[in-house]
């Protein structure tokens, strides 16, 4: 269950009560902030590396574009053709989130082929992932590779590419008698039967247009990827991920939800200094950082609005007349201040839970205020965006499902 305000009393999750309640054993407030800074840290700086293989033409570097939310005539995108076009690993950096890397590697359908010197040759120790993609039939090649990669104790994934040009083709061959649900089963079933046939047992396959990753099974990848990852990679797929879907908002607040308490502790236990107006202190540095990274995430930036504009063919002042939350460069220590002081307009409490957990906090009436106050008002600031950025997407969509 989420983090939760009702009522001007701040309540958390059993989940986090418990990472709280740890966190506070041993050490006061500014001891313990300093230890969760270093958590927060490695939570923002952790590496993910992500390897996208598969045979020449498949779509990798179309793939390796669309999960950097990238078009493939876009600056700094990977460069795609009908011919192979990748000699070597090819590093392309997440546009925001920079610890994130996603690797064009080699294609794999060359007549001499070998699986063990390819990973060798891609230098497979450093991939978190592998994503072993196929525009059409799973072959010898992707089969072998996987057993390889399983052996070496790396995680793969088998992305079934292109299908959007399957319906397309259906459509015009058997117009009367089209499903895209039966198209689309066919061709799951078509792949699995031959990873079977292969000797890959129990295999999974995720059908995807990089083109319009909105569609399919994307949103079944992410999940599976959630399940799978530990949680610091996950954590740093999750916020990498582009914002095709309110689903996959969803997904990222739950995640920040879930930070949020750290953050507040943090932000009330390192650098701290008095709130004009307020009976509290905080980090007001880390707090601007934090909702700066807030409107980044979900696309509430220059950059992101001015390409989805683009994208659904409007102005992008329209999409901006439905945001009621601040922009990202709009983000300044006096706005920080005067959302606290707005938190702080109702003084919050902390539930009895949170005070039964951590009792240091309520033995410290202003470290329980400014935590209260803080939590409240990244709450709020969070509630905000994504409310505005939901407007965003459904306004976009019913523009685009006009043309």
């Amino acid at each position: 269950m989420a983090s939760q305000t009702s009522e001007g009393v701040i309540k958390l999750s059993r989940e986090e009560l418990e990472a709280l309640k740890a966190a506070f054993e041993e050490g006061n407030l500014a001891g313990v902030a300093s230890r969760l800074q270093e958590m927060l840290e490695s939570l923002e700086t952790v590496q993910l590396d992500v390897g996208i293989t598969g045979e020449t033409g498949s779509g990798k570097s179309s793939f390796v574009n669309a999960l950097r939310g990238l078009d493939d005539e876009d600056a700094g995108a990977a460069r795609t053709g009908v011919v192979e076009t990748t000699r070597e690993p090819t590093p392309y950096q997440h546009p925001q989130y920079h610890n994130v890397t996603i690797w064009d590697l080699p294609g794999i359908g060359t007549p001499n082929f070998h699986p063990n010197a390819y990973l060798e040759q891609v230098g497979f120790s450093r991939y978190d992932i592998f994503f072993i993609i196929a525009s059409q039939r799973f072959t010898a090649n992707h089969a072998a590779l996987a057993r390889h990669i399983q052996a070496v104790d790396k995680s793969f994934y088998f992305v079934r590419s292109k299908v959007d040009v399957d319906l397309d083709s259906s459509l015009r061959r058997r117009p009367s008698s089209y499903s895209e649900v039966g198209v689309l089963q066919e061709i799951r079933q078509n792949c699995l039967e031959g990873l079977r046939a292969q000797g890959i047992h129990s295999p999974q396959v995720f059908l995807l247009s990089a083109f319009d990753l909105s569609k399919y099974d994307f949103h079944l990848l992410g999940e599976t990827l959630e399940r799978e990852l530990n949680h610091h990679k996950r954590h740093a797929f999750l916020m990498a991920l582009p914002n095709i879907s309110l689903h996959i908002l969803e997904k990222k607040k739950a995640a920040m939800l879930k930070q949020m308490w750290l953050v507040s502790t943090v932000a009330c236990g390192v650098h701290t200094a008095p709130i004009p107006g307020l009976l509290i202190s905080c980090d007001v540095d880390i707090l601007a950082r934090t909702l700066q990274g807030y409107c980044k995430s979900f696309g509430l930036d220059d950059d992101s609005l001015e390409k989805l504009a683009a994208e659904v063919g409007q102005p992008v002042g329209q999409m901006k007349a439905v945001i009621k939350a601040p922009l990202a460069k709009e983000i300044s220590n006096s706005l920080v201040v005067q959302l606290l002081i707005q938190a702080g307009g109702k003084v919050p409490k902390l539930s009895k839970e949170v005070l039964r957990s951590v009792p240091v906090l309520g033995s410290m009436a202003s470290g329980a205020l400014s935590f209260a106050t803080t939590y409240k008002m990244l709450r709020s600031f969070m509630d905000e965006v994504t409310a505005s950025v939901q407007r965003v997407l459904i306004k976009a969509f019913e523009v685009d499902a006009e043309k």
